[in-house]
């Protein structure tokens, strides 16, 4: 194996022998299959463009695919080799349709339009030829990587927002114009530059539309006092990104005795207007993503991931963990959406009925919810404090937290600003330093 596309690589290189996140070899190697056969799919939906024709099933496996690849989302064996299977139908089917329409692809295709495997382990063997390493050039290699993990960022953000009824096909149509362009060995790197800069472009339109997403479906964030502490219900922790899954939870916990708190990467949630009405809604447990090993221990009862930033779980609570959406872990159980694309929580909220209430880890209350429209709506103040000289500095700190010591310097500098200093974050780095006083 060979992955370098989080943080926390390997010796800052790459993770050669297992994944820093848990990744073993194997699940490596299906993951590199998969993001290649949405490359291929990728080139056979940009033919089919061309002649007007665009299937909303492929475009839907693509940003799957890619959302399912990223780091710490799915471990799950069996789940990534049905993907690659309904990527190659998918594939094929579009092809026949195109062949029905007169439309050939041309004499020079790339393998991962053509290629089938004969069983499983083919499809691990394949991966050999189509790791990050198959690009030799080390200069084309960062690029199409760069390309490459840019578009999974895209993809991630159109899926939160496709779940909430909000799509673009001019997204999805950059996201396969790039995949494809990564197979294509005559593009030169001049133009590979170009496409890495046109990423960053679609990477902000994209945003702009799950914040639309958001906002029109749950209110705009609200500066909030969030309580940290526990009720004596037993509850449900949620953890990961996806907002539609929190609505869905909170509405069917509702008068059923079970509280809900949010875990790390869904801690904005407590800032939506349209989540505050639910009063099992009790608040955000624990902290940064990997310290779920001790803190998902503590809590007592189950755990719903909605996302990424999976550690894999021990043995005490693992039986504890469900999976939806992206997310994925070997024998643990998985939630998925009926034909009209409702989730059933009942079995998670059954469990949770059996269980304790949380141990308390902490007490009293963290703010938030400094999102654009509250930022706005404080500018006058926020100007006014910044001729008085009351407010001197902003810092923007941003980014991924990770569980290395060298992390702590979020924490350390943050200590270090004046207290006529505002601090800009975003990311799950925020945990360093939002409960500093």
């Amino acid at each position: 194996m060979f992955c370098y596309q989080c943080q926390e690589a390997a010796k800052g290189i790459g993770c050669t022998v297992k994944g820093v996140c848990g990744k073993s070899p194997q699940i490596a190697s299906i993951l590199d299959i998969l993001v290649y056969i949405t490359k291929g799919i990728s080139i056979v939906a940009n033919k089919a463009r061309e002649y007007n024709i665009e299937d909303e099933s492929v475009n839907k496996f693509t940003i799957d695919a890619l959302f399912l690849s990223i780091t710490n989302a799915n471990f799950d064996e069996v789940r990534i080799i049905k993907e690659i299977k309904l990527g190659i139908k998918l594939r094929d089917n579009l092809i026949q349709r195109l062949k029905e329409n007169g439309i050939e692809l041309g004499e020079s295709i790339h393998d991962s339009v053509i290629w089938t495997p004969k069983d499983d382990n083919s499809i691990i063997d394949k991966a050999t030829f189509c790791g990050v390493l198959s690009t030799e050039c080390e200069d084309l290699r960062s690029l199409r990587e760069l390309i490459l993990y840019g578009v999974k960022g895209i993809a991630a953000y159109t899926e939160h927002a496709w779940n909430l009824g909000y799509t673009n096909k001019d997204i999805c149509a950059f996201i396969q114009k790039a995949l494809a362009a990564t197979t294509d060995d005559a593009i030169p790197v001049d133009n590979l530059i170009a496409l890495v800069m046109e990423t960053g472009k679609y990477g902000v339109n994209t945003m702009a539309m799950l914040d639309k997403a958001n906002t029109e479906s749950y209110g705009n964030p609200e500066i909030t006092e969030v309580n940290i502490g526990v009720s004596n219900n037993p509850g449900i922790l949620i953890s990961g990104h996806d907002l539609k899954d929190m609505e869905e939870l909170l509405k069917q916990t509702d008068g059923s005795g079970v509280d809900v708190y949010t875990h790390s990467e869904m801690l904005p949630a407590n800032y939506y207007p349209s989540f505050k009405k639910y009063k099992h809604f009790i608040g955000n447990y624990g902290n940064a993503w990997w310290k779920q090993n001790e803190e998902f221990e503590s809590f007592n009862g189950p755990i719903l991931m909605t996302t990424n930033c999976i550690v894999p779980p021990k043995d005490s609570y693992k039986n504890k963990i469900y999976t939806t959406g992206a997310a994925g872990y070997e024998n643990t159980k998985h939630i998925t959406p009926n034909s009209e694309g409702q989730k059933d929580f009942s079995e998670i909220i059954k469990h949770a009925k059996q269980c304790k209430p949380p141990i308390q880890i902490e007490e009293g209350k963290i703010v938030g919810g400094f999102a654009h429209a509250q930022v706005f709506a404080l500018a006058d103040k926020i100007v006014d404090a910044i001729k008085s000289g009351a407010i001197k500095k902003f810092v923007v700190m941003a980014g991924c937290d990770g569980r290395f010591k060298e992390r702590n310097y979020y924490s350390e500098f943050a200590k270090m600003l004046p207290n006529d200093t505002i601090i800009l974050t975003a990311g799950g780095a925020k945990y360093r330093y939002n409960k500093l006083k």
